[in-house]
């Protein structure tokens, strides 16, 4: 158990028998009455976030997630196989649980997966990652990365805004966290 004081961000706790992560921590001391936390919560499992407050003396019980290497291999309808890079046992993971991962998975690709107590809670994405366009309008010779936006469908079927210069067939690095264009790699 911790407590209150000991909260940090990016921490992991147990609530109501969910995983949540902690997002943001506010200490709010009142003029007459206890002091307060607020806390921003994301949902291990689900995705969603949450604000609560709680009185500063209460304990949280803090969750030690595992972490491992692995390695996308291929997907066979609603399931997703990936392999353990130091054991090289495959695991199948629903679709569900992957959530937004789905959008920049690509076979081959590492990737650090998390477990609570041996069920899988959740797959981290790299910040960036090379994906090969597949489908987009032509560029003309002249246009510059400042002169405007075209969508551009991607090997995995999301589709991105990029600048008027990228073609088919270019690989360009795009942002997980918020799916823009970072810029082309070839």
């Amino acid at each position: 158990m911790i407590d209150s004081g000991e909260l940090r961000k990016g921490l992991t706790i147990e609530l109501e028998e969910k995983l949540y992560q902690v997002l943001d921590y506010q200490h709010i001391k009142m003029g007459r009455g206890s002091a307060q936390i607020r806390l921003k919560l994301r949902d291990i499992r689900s995705g969603h976030t949450i604000e609560r407050t709680f009185q500063a003396s209460e304990k949280f019980a803090r969750a030690r997630l595992d972490y491992r290497t692995m390695q996308y291999l291929y997907n066979d309808g609603d399931s997703y196989y990936f392999m353990d890079e130091e054991t090289f046992e495959q695991t199948p993971i629903n679709a569900s649980h992957l959530g937004d991962v789905l959008d920049y998975l690509k076979e081959g690709m590492s990737l650090e997966v998390s477990s609570y107590k041996g069920k899988l809670v959740g797959v981290e994405l790299p910040v960036a990652v090379e994906l090969r366009v597949v489908e987009t309008g032509p560029g003309f010779k002249g246009d510059t990365a400042t002169a405007g936006n075209k969508p551009a469908k991607l090997e995995t079927g999301i589709t991105v805004q990029v600048p008027l210069f990228i073609n088919n067939g270019d690989i360009i690095k795009v942002d997980t966290r918020t799916g823009e264009y970072l810029e082309r790699v070839s």
